[in-house]
């Protein structure tokens, strides 16, 4: 079956996207105003970097930063975390070799083909060739220590465990409600038992 890779038509602005990312403050969303304004990143290269950071699981759908995004930040645990990130992005080609990010640019081209089942001379293979490239200049992959995972895994984690448990905060409501009767301007007993005959079958029933 034929698998879509994540690619930029200029591979290396994730280079100044990622250089950049690492001296501005982190954002509470990183949107394409983020991008153009403070990474100064505009035009058609600025505009697929949104995409393609959440693609590597450094922006969760939202726009909020992951993890690895403000792991990344920290130049320490900077190389692990997109390492990991392409891992992420690119799990079809570690199906296909979970040692792919070891290959060299003559292996690695002929499993993106496999992967992808583009011609060889498609252009596009290149190019998820040389964004793999430009992510692996700042990915450390034989460190062991661990990063946590995305702030978005561990909101849905938080929520399912929450459903499964049942919120602490879940309490029995109780409901009071007020009725208001207008009656019939008549001295006719029976038509005043008719109706509170039907209102305590209707409305004050248990059942």
């Amino acid at each position: 079956m034929k698998k879509s890779l994540p690619y930029l038509a200029s591979p290396g602005s994730i280079t100044t996207a990622l250089n950049r990312i690492r001296d501005a403050a982190t954002p509470d969303r990183v949107t394409y105003d983020f991008v153009s304004t403070i990474l100064m990143m505009k035009g058609g290269a600025g505009n697929q970097i949104v995409p393609f950071l959440k693609k590597i699981n450094f922006v969760s759908t939202d726009g909020s930063p992951t993890d690895l995004y403000i792991n990344f930040r920290n130049t320490k645990s900077g190389g692990i975390a997109v390492a990991n990130a392409i891992k992420h992005g690119y799990q079809d080609l570690m199906e296909a070799n979970e040692y792919f990010y070891k290959l060299a640019d003559k292996d690695l081209l002929p499993l993106i083909v496999q992967v992808t089942g583009l011609d060889a001379q498609n252009k596009i293979c290149k190019l998820i060739l040389n964004t793999i490239n430009n992510l692996k200049a700042f990915a450390d992959f034989d460190s062991k220590v661990t990063i946590s995972e995305s702030s978005e895994s561990k909101k849905e984690e938080k929520y399912e465990a929450i459903e499964k448990k049942g919120s602490p905060y879940k309490k029995e409501i109780c409901l009071s409600y007020t009725i208001n009767l207008n009656l019939p301007a008549t001295t006719d007993q029976a038509v005043f038992n008719a109706i509170f005959k039907s209102l305590k079958e209707h409305l004050l029933s248990d059942e």
